[in-house]
This record gives C-alpha cells, structure tokens and sequence, in this order.
C-alpha cells in the first residue's frame, strides 16, 4: 500500500542527469572527508553471508532475510542486511591496530521493509568499523565521533552547493545529544516517531542515544539487535527535513559490545543460544577487537542533501503501482 507524501508544490530542484552528477559527486567527497576524520581504509564486503557463522544482523529481530541454495556447495546463503558484525571480524582478519578502522559499500535487501519516501527494500550504506581502545569505550569518545561524522556531511552539503547552485538545503552542525529515556522525560504520552519530530524540528540536528534498552515506561524507544551495539553506548544521527517535515535518520551506530555487555544483551534479549555461534564465541572468548563503528545512508544523504522527496528518485528500487502513479502525477521521478 502506498504511504508516500508529496510536498506542497513540489519540483525537483535538479533534472534527471544532473542528479545523476550530484549523486557520484557527492559520494566521492563524502567518502574521502569520512575517511580522513575517522582513518578509515576501503574494503571490498560480501553482499551474503553464511547463515550459520552468525554474522548477518538481525536487526529488529523480525525481519526475514532473503535466502538461496547453492548448487556447488548444496548450502544455502543468506543476502546481508547489514555489516556490523562481519566489519568486526574483517578488522580481526586484516590484523588492523587501534584508531585504524575500514568502510566499504554496503548493499542490502530487506524484504519485510515497508516502503515510503525514506524507505525501500533496497538499502545502500557506507559501512564503517574502526578499533579502539578499551579507554576509548566512553561517551564523550562516541560524541566526538559523531561530530566528526556530521561535520563531515556538512563540508560535503557546502562544496555541492558551490556546484550545483540550484541547491538550498540547509544542515546544523551543532548536534543536540540526548538519551531516549530524557527524550521520554521531555515528551511525554508521545510515540518514539512522534519525539524525534518534536525534538528535531526545534535543534535541527541530533544523535538520539541509547536505542536497544527499555525505558521507565517498560517500552523501547525502538529495537536494536543485542550482539553488535552497546544499547549503553550507541545512537541515530538525524536530521530535520525541511522539505518533508519530519526527522530524518542518516546513520545507526555506536560502540560495539565487548564481552559483558554481550552477555548482558543476549540475556536480555532472549538470545543465549547465538553464544555458540562462530562470531559469538570468539568474541567472548576475547578473540576479536574492541570496535566501534556505524551505517551511513548512501540513498538517504543524496536524497537530504539533493533535496529529494522521495527515496525512489536517488536510488533504482521496486515500487508498488499505486507509488508510481502518485510519483508520477507529482513530479517525483523514479529511477
């Protein structure tokens, strides 16, 4: 069922092939400013995994991810839906140090997503992963992080905007930090949704922290996978969007856990049987690095910083026939 909403007037601010220009423009600024903040080095990732390595994320922990046989092997493998765990173990294999860390592209079905402007089943991220210290394992650390990476999609927004004139999307670089529990405090009787509206349309610019855990109202803000992000000490970075009216999430990420909150996670969670899994095991076994690392939206930064109202314009996907109906009456469109 289609769940798209047209701005008011709407029309894109560039043709077809210009955005097309703008798009590989951008990722090739952005990749270069992401690396030099956080010495990172590009790799090359798998697009699937196997599913008995426990390496594929989970997220929500409902989602189905897309599985196929293979004939040679008479195994079956599953496509990715996202890399937080096997970037773990890549800096595990490629024998990194600590403060050196690695991103590649990421691509990804997710079939049970719901699809709106900002949502298709077709998800592309810049992956990042990069070893720390165990003294690096603190808040302030993942703050500063998280600056760097909004100062880095703020350099990029202002060299596009030289290029490209037509462009008047304005980004904040100050980020408001704010766990979900005072975001509760703060909004009351409100959804999760409904907070992150309230909250960025007043600062603009904000990582939300601490998503996995339950808060004092017994509910979660919203769901996290227990066996890659610290629930204490990870977040969204989100933007308001202007044109669109409404928060605007560009990256998950976060401080991996180490063995105890592991333990902790998965006791939570339900999950203890995943502790003899491969990935699992090595990790509490101390076998694996101290991490921290995240996904930033390929499609969704184009889509923000080109000022797009709907996902489907930056990235080529499927869409149900009531969407590109709507898409098309609209001037939305579709790649």
């Amino acid at each position: 069922m289609s769940k798209v909403i047209i701005p008011e007037g709407y029309k894109p601010c560039l043709g077809m092939y210009q955005t097309q220009m703008a798009i590989g423009l951008l990722k090739r600024i952005f990749e270069n400013k992401l690396c030099d903040a956080l010495n990172l080095k590009r790799v090359s990732a798998p697009l699937f995994v196997d599913p008995d390595t426990g390496l594929n994320d989970d997220l929500n922990g409902i989602e189905r991810p897309v599985r196929f046989d293979i004939k040679e092997t008479g195994t079956d493998a599953v496509v990715v839906h996202s890399l937080a765990k096997w970037k773990r173990m890549a800096l595990h294999t490629y024998k990194f140090s600590a403060g050196e860390g690695l991103y590649t592209d990421m691509n990804a079905i997710r079939r049970d997503e719901e699809m709106d402007n900002l949502h298709s089943i077709y998800t592309d991220q810049w992956d990042w992963e990069k070893i720390i210290t165990r003294e690096d394992r603190t808040i302030e650390y993942l703050k500063a992080t998280v600056q760097s990476e909004v100062d880095a999609m703020c350099d990029t927004l202002d060299i596009l905007k030289a290029q490209f004139p037509e462009l008047t999307t304005k980004l904040e670089r100050n980020v408001k930090f704010v766990t979900t529990q005072e975001l509760e405090d703060m909004y009351p009787g409100k959804t999760g949704k409904e907070r992150e509206n309230l909250l960025l349309k007043e600062y603009k610019t904000a990582f939300i922290m601490q998503i996995g855990c339950k808060l004092r109202s017994g509910e979660k803000h919203d769901g996290r996978a227990p066996d890659y992000d610290d629930w204490m000490l990870n977040g969204d970075i989100m933007f308001w969007n202007d044109l669109l009216g409404c928060a605007f999430e560009i990256s998950s990420m976060g401080i991996r856990v180490d063995q105890e909150a592991l333990e902790r996670q998965l006791r939570e969670a339900g999950c203890e049987d995943r502790k003899t899994l491969p990935f699992h095991s090595a990790l509490l076994r101390g076998e694996l690095p101290l991490t921290m690392g995240g996904g930033i939206g390929q499609s969704r930064l184009s889509m923000l910083l080109l000022q797009k109202a709907h996902i489907g314009e930056v990235q080529v996907s499927i869409w149900d026939e009531e969407t590109k109906r709507i898409c098309k009456e609209n001037n939305i469109i579709l790649l």
